[in-house]
């Protein structure tokens, strides 16, 4: 649905995931995020409540939550209607997962293109303070202290891997750590830190306040809820949709107004081409998985210069820090280009194999997710490159 007065998160009153969140206690926050079954809605669809518990388990007296709204995915910008229409449920997110997980410091890191939104933050935060709803002793509960400040980004792309998130909170240059540990038992100057993305914060106050039931009365089995689509490309109606987890792609080219088309690109840069033929897959996590972007391409638009493009963007997002993405992005890039001008017919049997070393060797997800959509455009739609100079 495009009406946004009609998205789960519009109906939730204020206060109100907090308020069923503190009767339920810790251990009751993290049992029902368990039966709802809700898992990240950045793309990885990590089990939010094993996230908090093993933040809530970690050694430390110290502990952060991360609001990551670093929404830099091409073709992504359904966290920003979140942040846009109801600040207020960001803040209160953060401040259940505090409760669940024991933590007292929150940072929101907001995208650099996303500042004109900063204003409406801090106001949300400064009413939740005079409210007693932040800062000490927390709607009365006694010990229970958690605060949030915002951080803008830089306009990485990288930074939207949570652990080069942290890196550029803590003042250096945004690059993906070695894993473990994990934020949940070292992150944010070394404490545990459970770091969410807005959607899932989000859907974590519906949880609370509607119960797993209600969540899980939508989706699929394995992946349960409501999920934000953020449709773009050749269509009659672009903008941000809801749908259950499992909606077809061509029920969601229906309610956009983009049936017909030759392919959708599902999870942005580093996600999936799909051709017509796959039209009726399911986006869930057991078939076409998705952090939410829908990039549209219709009949006219040469496949080639949409995978091109998209390799530039990885050339120029790449942090440089590990071989596989520093000089793999570059190369196939360059093989591309190659190929469109003429090259022999073998070049891109390298490049593909180029691609799916990528996605075995690099130290994070950009580079491991870069040749995601070149490799599924060549597969698909092979006769396209095989013309050349097109």
């Amino acid at each position: 649905m495009t009406d946004g007065n009609k998205f789960t998160f519009m109906a939730l009153k204020d206060g109100e995931g907090l308020a069923a969140a503190l009767k339920a206690g810790r251990t009751g926050i993290i049992s029902e995020l368990r039966q709802a079954g809700l898992r990240g809605r950045g793309g990885a669809g990590f089990p939010t409540a094993t996230k908090w518990n093993l933040a809530a388990a970690a050694a430390g007296a110290a502990k952060c939550v991360v609001c990551n709204a670093d929404e830099g995915e091409p073709g992504t910008f359904k966290d920003r209607e979140i942040l846009s229409r109801r600040p207020e449920l960001i803040i209160e997110g953060m401040t259940i997962a505090a409760y669940a997980s024991g933590a007292s410091l929150g940072v929101l890191y907001l995208r650099g293109e996303y500042a004109y939104m900063r204003p409406a933050l801090e106001a949300a935060i400064e009413s939740r303070r005079n409210r007693g709803l932040l800062g000490f002793n927390i709607s009365g509960v006694k010990g229970f202290d958690f605060d949030v400040s915002i951080m803008l980004g830089s306009g990485a792309y990288v930074c939207g891997e949570e652990t080069a998130l942290l890196e550029s909170i803590e003042g250096r240059r945004g690059e993906p750590r070695n894993r473990p540990p994990f934020p949940v038992s070292s992150g944010l100057a070394c404490m545990p830190t459970v770091v969410n993305n807005v959607e899932t914060l989000a859907l974590a106050c519906a949880v609370l306040a509607k119960g797993a039931a209600w969540f899980k009365s939508a989706g699929t089995e394995k992946s349960p809820g409501p999920k934000l689509f953020s449709v773009s490309g050749d269509v009659k109606r672009p903008g941000v949709y809801e749908f259950p987890f499992g909606v077809t792609i061509n029920e969601l080219l229906k309610a956009a107004g983009g049936t017909g088309a030759k392919a959708v690109i599902v999870g942005g840069a580093s996600g999936y081409c799909a051709p017509a033929a796959e039209f009726g897959r399911s986006l869930c996590y057991e078939d076409i998985p998705t952090g939410g972007s829908f990039m549209v391409l219709g009949k006219k638009r040469s496949i080639p210069e949409a995978a091109e493009n998209l390799l530039e963007f990885f050339a120029e997002e790449s942090c440089g820090q590990c071989v596989p993405c520093r000089l793999g992005c570059a190369k196939l890039l360059e093989g591309l280009r190659a190929v469109r001008a003429g090259a022999p017919a073998g070049k891109l049997e390298q490049l593909i194999s180029l691609g799916e070393s990528m996605q075995v060797s690099a130290k994070c997800g950009l580079g491991q997710s870069a040749p995601n959509v070149f490799l599924s455009m060549a597969r698909h739609f092979r006769r396209e490159f095989d013309r050349r100079k097109n």
